[in-house]
C-alpha cells in the first residue's frame, strides 16, 4: 500500500532522509558511517518516507531514529524487537527496521531478540557490535572478549561472549549477515538483500567505539591483513581465505565441523559432504548446519572472520500468518459484521472497571 498525498512525485535522495537533528556521537564513531550508508540506501527503495520506521532501544546506536527523516521510536531498553513486532504485524504497509547494539540486543533484550528471530517477523535488525557498552561509559558487554579489561571488569572479563550470528542461526533465523561498518559496498549489498527478504533479517555490523574500545577490529580493517583474515562468503563458491599461492580452503572434518587447510592439500575428489570435501557456500540451504559451522570460524584472535550473507532461506512469516488468522476469524464471524461483534465483545459486560 502506498500513501497518496496528492503531491508531485520525484525521486528521493539522501538529503530527503537526513533529519535536521544534530548528530551526537563521539568523533570517529563508526555509527556515522552506518548512518550515511543507510541514508544513501533508503532512496533506492522508492518508498515514501512515511512508510519507513526505525525502532531503537537504548544505547549509542539507539539515537539513530532522530537522525533519519522517517517515522521512528526511541523505545525501551532491549524491547525494540517486541515493539517492532507489533508494528509490523498491525501495519503491513510499513518498512520496519530495528536499530540496536550488542548490549541492548543481547543482554536485557536477548529474550526479545531470539523470539523476533524465531517468529520470522517482517523486519530488518541492524545490530551494531562494538563489544562494549558505550552510552553508559565502558562496561563490558555480552560480546566483550574473555579477559577484556573494562570499567566493570578491572581484572578482566570472565564471561564467555555471545557469537550473535551463531545465536541467531540457533534461533532458526532466515536471514543472517555480517559486515564491517568500513566496508560500504558490502554493507549496501547486504542492506539491499535484507530489504528483498521476507521475514526477519539480522545484520551484525562490526562498529568501532573510539572512546571505550578503540581498535577492536583493527586486525581486519588493516588492508595488509584482510586477505589473510577476512573470509568473504560468496553464494555458490568455495569458502576460501588468503592470497593466491597462500590460499586456504574450507573442508569438512572427519568428526563434524569445518577447518581451513592449505589449498595444495585439498582432495577435490572427495564426495560432497564427506570428510575432507570442500565446503561450497549455499546460504539457501534449508539445513543451517553449514552456516552455523562457518559462523564458528570467528574467534578472539580474528584469524578467520567470515563476512557476507550466511543464510537466506524462505519460511512463512509471523505477521502474515497472524493477519490471515484475524481475517479468517472475521470472515467466520460474518465478514464486516465481525467488526461490530468484536467491538461489542470489548465493550460488553464481561469487563472490569478499575477505579
Amino acid at each position: 500500500m502506498s500513501i497518496d498525498l496528492g503531491l508531485p512525485q520525484r525521486p528521493l535522495t539522501k538529503k530527503d532522509f537526513t533529519s535536521d537533528q544534530e548528530v551526537r556521537w563521539c568523533p570517529g564513531c563508526g555509527d556515522y558511517v552506518i548512518l550515511a550508508a543507510v541514508q544513501a540506501f533508503l532512496p533506492e527503495l522508492g518508498v515514501p518516507r512515511e512508510q519507513v520506521v526505525f525502532v531503537s532501544g537504548i544505547g549509542c546506536s539507539s539515537r539513530f531514529p532522530y537522525y533519519v527523516e522517517t517515522y521512528g521510536m526511541h523505545s525501551i531498553h532491549g524491547r525494540a524487537p517486541a515493539i517492532a513486532t507489533g508494528l509490523a504485524t498491525s501495519r503491513p504497509d510499513l518498512q520496519v527496521y530495528v536499530v540496536t547494539g550488542d548490549g541492548d540486543a543481547l543482554s536485557i533484550g536477548g529474550n526479545h531478540l531470539i523470539h523476533a528471530i524465531r517468529r520470522n517477523v517482517n523486519l530488518t535488525i541492524l545490530l551494531f557490535n562494538n563489544q562494549i557498552y558505550g552510552l553508559t561509559k565502558g562496561q563490558y558487554s555480552p560480546t566483550s572478549r574473555v579477559g577484556q579489561v573494562t570499567k566493570s571488569t578491572p581484572l578482566g572479563s570472565v564471561d564467555t561472549p555471545f557469537n550473535p550470528l551463531s545465536l541467531a542461526l540457533g534461533a532458526e533465523a532466515t536471514f543472517v549477515a555480517r559486515v564491517m561498518e568500513s566496508d560500504r559496498p558490502l554493507l549496501m549489498d547486504v542492506l539491499r538483500a535484507a530489504h528483498e527478504h521476507q521475514g526477519t533479517a539480522l545484520i551484525e555490523i562490526y562498529q568501532n567505539c573510539p572512546i571505550f574500545n578503540d581498535g577492536a577490529f583493527d586486525l581486519i580493517k588493516d588492508r595488509s591483513q584482510q586477505q589473510a583474515r577476512l573470509v568473504r562468503l560468496q553464494a555458490g563458491e568455495e569458502v576460501v581465505v588468503g592470497a593466491e599461492g597462500e590460499r586456504k580452503v574450507l573442508v569438512r572434518k572427519a568428526h563434524g565441523g569445518v577447518e581451513f587447510v592449505d589449498e595444495a592439500a585439498v582432495d577435490r575428489s572427495a564426495a560432497p559432504g564427506a570428510p575432507g570435501s570442500v565446503v561450497v557456500h549455499d546460504p539457501t540451504n534449508p539445513d543451517p548446519s553449514d552456516a552455523f559451522a562457518i559462523s564458528r570460524l570467528d574467534g578472539p584472535e580474528m584469524a578467520h572472520v567470515p563476512v557476507g550473507i550466511f543464510r537466506r532461506v524462505s519460511r512463512p512469516t509471523y505477521d502474515d500468518q497472524v493477519r490471515e488468522q484475524v481475517a479468517s476469524a472475521l470472515h467466520a464471524a460474518g465478514g464486516a459484521s465481525g467488526d461490530a461483534e468484536l467491538d461489542q465483545l470489548l465493550r460488553g459486560p464481561d469487563t472490569w472497571t478499575v477505579p
